[in-house]
């Protein structure tokens, strides 16, 4: 791999006009084709054989004339103080108010409250229900200012008047302040790190062509594709993060080998060829873990997976063809003003910087410090990230609704309304679908079903029961006494499937409960059991992939408990504050509760590559310089000495990026931005940091044993750059003056210390 990837690098800086040309055109046809397409639908989130998705697909076979999944509003009417709904004028204006709905574009049906019995007991609060034949985002403009103006008339008249349902939601826009915080607090970390301007730039420059190209691609393919913005602002964000992260490692290891004394061509191909290696490795794992999400059988979850996978897979190809090219354009600028003033003019030969004498850098002080004292750093960090997942103990997973809205939106003061109303449960009804298709006696099941609805625990009311045309499904209505994300919710609806298992071992009926607190509950418990399944496929996978790049037993294994540290840690954050409330009111959540249940696979599947990517870019260094004789002491510091600096820049880049998002008003990119940037915090300066060098140092030579029949079969994967010795010029010889002390003997090719 290392070899071709340096023919990679060497060739994209010799044709480096061509590879920027496809790159602009690649960009300009993405740009273009996502301006000219049309936007994107938001999609019900389905979970193909649960209950509540067969009773969706049944009731859209028996009742052909609506949509199951359809929109949905709820105009909540609250009469002025001291007065009442039932009153003659409030009564005449919430009339009007639906009148002037009954019937309009994409209006299904609208409920008059007085006939169907929903006011309140104080008679202080009423709501009607209109359903349309459309989902939300198919609803027109004109469809969603009729409702909107209809609720601006009873308001005329003195009402107090909420909109709620789906019929207003809108897509969620990347772009805000927050995003913007967070690229320029990544600029100026790159420029502190590289000391250069233009370094900082390429970095920048080629991580938004990625980002770019890939957002235009799946804005493009939003509507073939059903791609949603959600999918969209993960590519972004995961695009943008590792972009930046893998242009800065190549760019940093260009710098070291120039100033070694190397060539610009070759040192941009011995950058790709080394660094280029270790991206393209941590690229993959990221990309493998993200597609795998296929496997958990979520639609929604599996777009996402494959969105952020393109992205990452973009990224990786900018990083080994567009930043070599830039070398080539940007020249001597890419270096810092040091290795500029000790370079000859004219185009000669570069001579190598000689910093050994000075003061050793931080990366190898704290090496040498974690060397000293590895048992107390392993102890203080190792049961330190323990304390901070002590939450996840308690985590709870489900999906948000209007009660996680901001206090400000109309959805959310309509669900106020209701709950103080008519109780929390009247925000989540439930739906039981009665098939009797194959039993027969349709109207006798369904009262045996309405009875035994009713006399389950936990119910306020059931609604009377709706029959197809061909009189061979009934519908009802059951509303909970509690809201629809709570425990009591989850537990009501298990009974009432208990309780009419019953009658369909009586009448030979099927009886399904569904509706979107029913199939909330589903996919939370879906995600629930595939977390396991998912996170022992990650981490086998880890282990796997780092055997055979590491060529060791010990450093995988590390490696992968160190990674459940980090998501276990995440996931305590998650817990402390969406659940909790710590610290919610200052990252701007205004309502607490349950744990998006589409989070906790994701952001495994996402910190798995991300995790692997700073062990990558440490460990290379460290068993390079291993594999060439240095003690394992000697190998750690090595490591810090190169990479340390670069990988602490790469995770406070990556945790910017990703905390620019929390300030969305979406549950599901607030969720992502604080457990991502939780879980790179952790990962990068705990884990790989602390716990990784502590451990390596008390292992010892043993770190890096593997058993000779392993070391047989195993593929070859070198990406050290071993291969690539026989391609250094006589300049790229000479001892390694940027390292203080390593007067590290070298071993012949081939000879490799395990």
């Amino acid at each position: 791999m290392a070899t071709f990837l340096y023919r990679v690098g060497r060739w994209a800086f010799r044709r480096r006009r061509l590879v920027g040309g496809l790159w602009l055109g690649v960009l300009v046809v993405a740009v273009g084709a996502a301006a000219l397409a049309p936007g994107g639908e938001e999609e019900d989130l389905a979970m193909p054989g649960t209950e509540s998705q067969k009773a969706f697909d049944l009731l859209d076979e028996r009742f052909p004339q609506s949509n199951s999944q359809g929109a949905e509003a709820r105009l909540v009417f609250r009469a002025p103080d001291g007065q009442r709904v039932t009153a003659r004028e409030n009564k005449a204006a919430v009339e009007d108010t639906l009148g002037s709905l009954d019937g309009g574009d994409q209006v299904a049906s609208t409920t008059d409250p007085y006939e169907t019995g929903a006011v309140s007991e104080d008679g202080t609060i009423a709501y009607s229900t209109i359903t349309y034949t459309a989902d939300a985002v198919d609803l027109t403009g004109p469809t969603k200012s009729a409702l909107e103006d209809a609720a601006s008339r009873a308001r005329d008249a003195g009402l107090t008047v909420e909109i709620g349902g789906s019929a207003l939601d809108t897509e969620e826009e990347p772009g805000g302040t927050t995003e913007l915080i967070g690229v320029a607090v990544a600029a100026v970390v790159l420029v502190l790190a590289l000391g250069s301007l233009v370094a900082a730039g390429l970095s920048l420059l080629t991580a938004l062509v990625g980002v770019a190209t890939a957002f235009g691609l799946v804005s493009a393919l939003a509507v073939p594709l059903g791609l949603t913005s959600t999918v969209a602002i993960l590519s972004l964000m995961l695009g943008l993060a590792v972009g930046i992260d893998y242009a800065l490692f190549i760019t940093s290891r260009f710098r070291d080998e120039r100033a070694r004394g190397s060539e610009p061509e070759e040192a941009a191909g011995r950058a790709v060829g080394t660094a280029g290696s270790a991206v393209v490795f941590a690229g993959a794992t990221v990309f493998i873990a993200l597609v795998g999400l296929q496997v958990v059988g979520i639609p929604e979850l599996a777009k996402m997976g494959m969105g952020g996978a393109g992205a990452v897979a973009l990224a990786v190809l900018v990083a080994l063809t567009l930043v070599p090219a830039l070398f080539g354009f940007f020249g001597r600028r890419i270096l810092s003003r040091a290795v500029r003033k000790a370079t000859r003019p004219g185009g000669e030969r570069p001579r190598p910087v000689p910093t050994a004498a000075g003061r050793p850098g931080l990366g190898a002080r704290w090496a040498r410090f974690v060397l000293r004292r590895p048992v107390a750093v392993l102890l203080i960090a190792g049961l330190g990230l323990g304390v901070v997942a002590l939450p996840a103990l308690s985590l709870e997973l489900g999906l948000p609704g209007d009660e996680s809205k901001s206090v400000e939106t109309t959805q959310r003061r309509a669900y106020d309304l209701l709950s103080e109303g008519f109780g929390p449960g009247f925000n989540g009804p439930l739906t039981v679908v009665v098939d009797t298709s194959e039993s027969g006696d349709t109207r006798a099941t369904t009262d045996l079903v309405v009875k035994t609805v009713r006399a389950v625990d936990g119910v306020a009311s059931v609604g009377d029961p709706v029959l197809s045309r061909a009189e061979d499904t009934a519908v009802l209505t059951a509303v909970p006494r509690s809201a629809p994300n709570s425990g009591e919710t989850k537990d009501l609806v298990h009974a009432i499937r208990g309780a009419v298992s019953g009658v369909e071992a009586e009448t030979g009926a099927v009886v399904l409960v569904t509706g979107t607190t029913a199939m909330n509950i589903d996919i939370s418990e879906a995600m629930s059991d595939a977390l396991v399944p998912y996170l022992s496929v990650v981490i086998g996978l880890a282990v796997i992939l780092l055997t055979v790049v590491f060529r060791s037993l010990l450093v995988p294994v590390k490696a992968a408990l160190g990674f459940l540290l980090s998501v276990g840690s995440a996931f305590g954050v998650l817990v402390a504050v969406f659940q909790w409330g710590w610290a919610a009111d200052l990252l701007g959540i205004e309502q607490t509760g349950p744990v998006m249940s589409l989070m906790p696979i994701l952001i495994i599947g996402i910190v798995f590559g991300l995790a692997m990517d700073y062990e990558v870019f440490l460990l290379t260094r460290m068993r390079e310089a291993y594999v060439h004789g240095a003690s394992p002491g000697e190998a750690i510091v090595s490591g810090f000495r190169h990479s340390g600096r670069v990988v602490a820049a790469a995770a406070i880049i990556m945790i910017s990026v990703f905390a620019g998002f929390v300030g969305m008003s979406s549950p599901t990119i607030q969720t992502m931005g604080v457990g991502l940037a939780a879980a790179v915090a952790f990962d990068a300066f705990v884990v790989r940091m602390a716990i990784a060098p502590a451990v390596l140092a008390l292992l010892g030579h043993r770190a890096w044993w593997l058993p000779r029949i392993l070391d047989r079969v195993l593929p070859k994967v070198d990406i050290e750059g071993e291969e690539l010795s026989g391609h250094v010029p006589a300049s790229a010889t000479v001892p390694d003056a940027t390292v203080p002390d390593a007067a590290v003997p070298r071993l012949p090719v081939g000879r490799h210390r395990h």
